[in-house]
């Protein structure tokens, strides 16, 4: 009997696992076709990068990427470090006839610290990944096979500021907001412009200028987006979504359970990249809800993530 009842529930426990994998499966196919490794990127086009250029009037420029540097705040066990080396010139040594000199760097680190780019092979659901590809077939130790990052297409295209804090009478929402449907709503009309196919939507919460002045409070929570707010944002055709907090959804999560429902839902369900960490703060000043948001990261092979200094013009 007792043998029985174990492999009764091992059954359950072995169904419950197959039907979570097809379900994730369902969720996660592109509807961009079977070979599909960009996802919501596929919404961009000549037409919408001609659109966004029409929206430059003073020719401002706006760097939306934070300094890094060893003490820059980031989940753990995230760190970055740099190292100047000045190879064959020690004991003060020159080298050739002109006497020359030259300094070299070593990057040590992680590419998800400060503003970053989450690529569509960052998280997952039963390790199943955007376009059901599966962690067995394409995560390898040495880099993603399929989803990395040299994928993402150069980005140019409608930027949209949804300042959140504004609406809300705060220079700074408090930790663990969740950013609802209504918000965004309220948000756009206040920006007097609508979310539209291929533009990437920026969120300004205020969080980001805790860093350097309370680091320990800015990584243990965060006003972000709920689920409700997210899937209406991919449901409209962005690209990318960005806001000025390390990770871009309410932490504690709506259901304090799930993991990072929210990265879930853009990128594995939708292919709808993720943009952390952006200073939006100037835009906010300005009351610069329109631009030209500009993105080219570096195109390391089968990265994950990547370390991202954005641009936006108007």
């Amino acid at each position: 009997m007792q043998k029985s009842k174990i492999l009764i529930a091992a059954s359950v426990i072995l169904g419950m696992a197959c039907a979570n994998a097809v379900h994730a499966e369902g969720r996660f196919a592109s509807k961009f076709g079977p070979n599909d490794q960009i996802g919501a990127a596929n919404n961009l086009s000549a037409e919408t990068t001609l659109a966004a250029i029409k929206l430059i009037s003073t020719g401002k420029v706006y760097s939306l990427g934070m300094e890094i540097s060893r003490e820059t705040p980031a989940f753990a066990p995230r760190g970055v470090a740099v190292t100047v080396f000045s190879p064959s010139q020690s004991g003060n040594k020159t080298i050739g006839s002109n006497s020359g000199t030259y300094n070299d760097d070593m990057f040590t680190g992680w590419l998800g610290v400060g503003t970053q780019i989450d690529g569509l092979g960052h998280l997952g659901d039963h390790h199943t990944y955007y376009n059901n590809n599966h962690a067995e077939d394409f995560v390898m130790a040495t880099g993603l096979t399929k989803l990395g990052i040299e994928n993402v297409p150069p980005i140019a295209t409608r930027g949209v500021l949804l300042d959140i804090a504004a609406i809300k009478g705060t220079d700074r929402l408090d930790g663990g907001y969740v950013i609802t449907l209504d918000d965004l709503m309220k948000a756009q009309k206040a920006a007097g412009t609508e979310i539209r196919k291929g533009d990437v939507a920026l969120i300004h919460t205020g969080w980001l200028d805790l860093v350097g002045k309370d680091d320990g409070l800015y990584g243990r929570t965060e006003p972000g987006l709920g689920l409700a707010a997210a899937s209406w944002l991919a449901d409209q055709g962005v690209v990318a979504v960005g806001a000025d907090t390390w990770g871009l959804e309410a932490v504690p999560h709506e259901d304090p359970d799930a993991f990072f429902p929210v990265h879930v839902k853009l990128l594995a369900e939708n292919g709808v990249y993720i943009l952390e960490n952006i200073v939006t703060r100037d835009l906010a000043a300005d009351r610069a809800h329109e631009f030209l948001f500009v993105l080219g990261q570096a195109k390391l092979k089968g990265a994950v993530q990547m370390i991202i200094n954005p641009v936006a013009v108007r």
